[in-house]
Formats: C-alpha cells, sequence, structure tokens
C-alpha cells in the first residue's frame, strides 16, 4: 500500500470517495457497461456532478466525450490511487468478537488487504487459527511485525488497554493503525491512526430515527 507521502496530492475527501465511485464502478461494469461517466455515477450516488468529475479526473484517466471514462482503466487507476493495486499485509490486535468477525470479512479482499496474524493475551485463543489466520501471543508481535515487513495494523481490544497496545503496535513497526477502539490514541508523528467509532456512528443513527418520530 502507497505511504501518506505518495498520497500527498490527493485531498483527503478524494481519497474518502475513491471506494464508493470504485464500487459503483464495478457494479456498472458488471452490468454491461464498458464506459461510465462522471454525470452518471454522480447522479447514481448522489454526489454533486462538478465534484465528481473533479475526482474522477484526479486518477488521471482521459474520458472520451459523449462517453465517459473507459471502466476498466477507471478502476486500475482509481485502485493504484488508494494504492490498493498491490496485496497490503496487516496484522490484527485482539481476537475477540470483533476481532473474529473482521479475520472472517470478505470485503478486506476488495481492498487487496490480507490479515496476515492476529494477537491476544487469551491463552485458550492462542495458536489456534480462525478463518484461516493463526492467534499468538502478543510477546511475538515484534518479531511477526518485524519479520514480514507489515506496516498496518487492526485494533480491537477493550479500552482499558487500547493505548497500551497501540504503543507496543507502534513500537513494533506498524505505521498506520485502524482503531476499532472508542479513545483517541496518542501516537508519535509519523504514524497515522483512522478511528472507526461504532458508537457514534450509532448515536448518529438514533438522533436521525427519533428526530424523524416527532
Amino acid at each position: 500500500m502507497k505511504n501518506m507521502q505518495q498520497l500527498m496530492g490527493f485531498p483527503l475527501p478524494t481519497i474518502k470517495r475513491y471506494p464508493i465511485y470504485l464500487r459503483a464502478i464495478k457494479e456498472l461494469t458488471a452490468a454491461g457497461e464498458l464506459y461510465v461517466s462522471s454525470a452518471v455515477l454522480a447522479e447514481r450516488l448522489g454526489f454533486d456532478p462538478v465534484l465528481t468529475r473533479k475526482d474522477l479526473a484526479m486518477a488521471g484517466v482521459p474520458g472520451t466525450p459523449r462517453r465517459g471514462y473507459p471502466a476498466h482503466e477507471l478502476c486500475e487507476a482509481i485502485s493504484r490511487s488508494l494504492g490498493w493495486d498491490d496485496t497490503t499485509e496487516a496484522v490484527l490486535v485482539g481476537a475477540g468478537s470483533l476481532g473474529m468477525a473482521l479475520l472472517g470479512y470478505s470485503g478486506f479482499e476488495e481492498q487487496n488487504l490480507s490479515i496476515v496474524a492476529a494477537f491476544d493475551v487469551d491463552k485458550t485463543k492462542v495458536n489456534n487459527a480462525f478463518h484461516g489466520v493463526k492467534v499468538r501471543p502478543m510477546e511475538e508481535l515484534a518479531r511477526i511485525v518485524s519479520r514480514l515487513e507489515v506496516k498496518i495494523g487492526i485494533l480491537t481490544v477493550p479500552n482499558s488497554v487500547a493505548q497500551a497496545c497501540a504503543e507496543n503496535m507502534v513500537n513494533a513497526g506498524i505505521k498506520g493503525i485502524l482503531n476499532f477502539s472508542s479513545i483517541q490514541l496518542e501516537v508519535p508523528e509519523g504514524v497515522t491512526v483512522q478511528n472507526v467509532d461504532l458508537a457514534q456512528s450509532l448515536a448518529v443513527l438514533s438522533h436521525a430515527i427519533a428526530r424523524d418520530a416527532l
């Protein structure tokens, strides 16, 4: 996967929209479409047409008037922009219920992400394999990360130990953490954290439903 320096030319909002475009383009190609236009994608996704045109232009694939962009080339260009053209290896720390679910999540394959090892302190889980991924003791984290040169870690541990686990991951060489805990991790410069706050998302949904019920 490309590092953050390689992606500096892309605005963060564009990077966040690219997977949405990619999914929509693949749906259109599966339906037999060879070309896709920014106008069609914008309408399909409910995006602003001007914004979509600018986003797609950044991928570097020339479009054709009245036809749009060649769908296959556009998919490849967006994947390259995201660093998804090569398989990226990651480790998972915390083999609890959520961690187990993520080990079995097939959607990571669409982003060429492969979880190569999981780590936990629970001795009943250590040395067992779940969804083809072996759970190892936390003491082996640094060795495995160093040997496999893994740069991405997925953190799915209780809040009480999240910071300590994050520090272990950083010390082992992890440069990017997908954080499923609900605390704000403190990490050194050069380490990127992407928070996935399920409670926050649920709060937004609950508020929207309650508001509509009034």
